[in-house]
């Protein structure tokens, strides 16, 4: 009969790690990746540090990266910023940006809203800033997108108390405007053509809902229309 003189201990092998991939001719140039911190462990102060034209969110750790707009979404959205701004001008009542400009919406989040209201009194720098007053969102294609918008960012704009958030829908040609209460937001009210989006937070603005969707939904001419028109 064989005794045990001692413990054996099941041994692992450490576990290989995936070789890094190297760029060639027609890939992405991977080297470079290398220059920057891994998903989950950017710090703010790194993610501020990006300089980008492109929209990049911030979400404890990790960088979002958003689709490349359309142009009817960049059409709504230069409607609808004009519309604000020069409101906001007529009542000097603070100052209205367009995304890529940085919002915090807590500890370890940062968002790029498509259009935001900043009131004389909200905290900023030149860089970011804390939270806003008025946000708008122009919802984008494709399912991650709008649940990104209507769902994800009602409820983390809520949280951060953002007193007024728009949601601008081209797939069903509405304005949702949402008001704060407590930390959730009610609806206002959504607005369809034929009708004018009213804001609860500046008393006398409002948008023409058809006239913005007709602004964005503009018949594009043809080559040949385009050959004509030079001839």
């Amino acid at each position: 009969m064989s005794t045990v003189t001692e413990t054996q201990k099941p041994t692992t092998q450490p576990q290989e790690l995936p070789a890094e991939p190297r760029s060639r001719r027609g890939t992405p140039t991977w080297e470079m990746a290398r220059f920057h911190p891994y998903q989950g462990e950017w710090t703010e102060e790194q993610y501020l540090s990006l300089e980008t034209n492109h929209l990049v969110e911030y979400n404890n750790g990790m960088l979002e990266f958003q689709s490349m707009p359309t142009k009817t979404h960049q059409r709504l959205v230069m409607f609808l910023s004009f519309l604000l701004n020069e409101f906001v001008k007529c009542h000097e009542a603070g100052e209205v940006l367009i995304a890529p400009f940085r919002i915090r919406t807590s500890d370890g989040k940062f968002r790029e809203p498509d259009i935001l209201y900043l009131a004389p009194s909200r905290p900023q720098s030149n860089r970011f800033a804390e939270g806003a007053d008025l946000v708008i969102e122009v919802v984008s294609e494709g399912e991650d997108s709008r649940d990104r918008d209507l769902v994800e960012k009602r409820i983390e704009y809520a949280a951060s108390g953002i007193p007024e958030y728009w949601i601008v829908d081209p797939e069903t040609k509405t304005i949702s405007v949402l008001t704060l209460d407590n930390d959730a937001y009610k609806s206002h009210g959504e607005f369809k053509p034929g009708e004018s989006a009213t804001s609860v937070l500046l008393e006398g603005f409002t948008v023409d809902v058809k006239s913005c969707f007709d602004a964005a939904f503009v018949e594009e001419g043809t080559a040949e229309d385009t050959e004509q028109t030079k001839g």
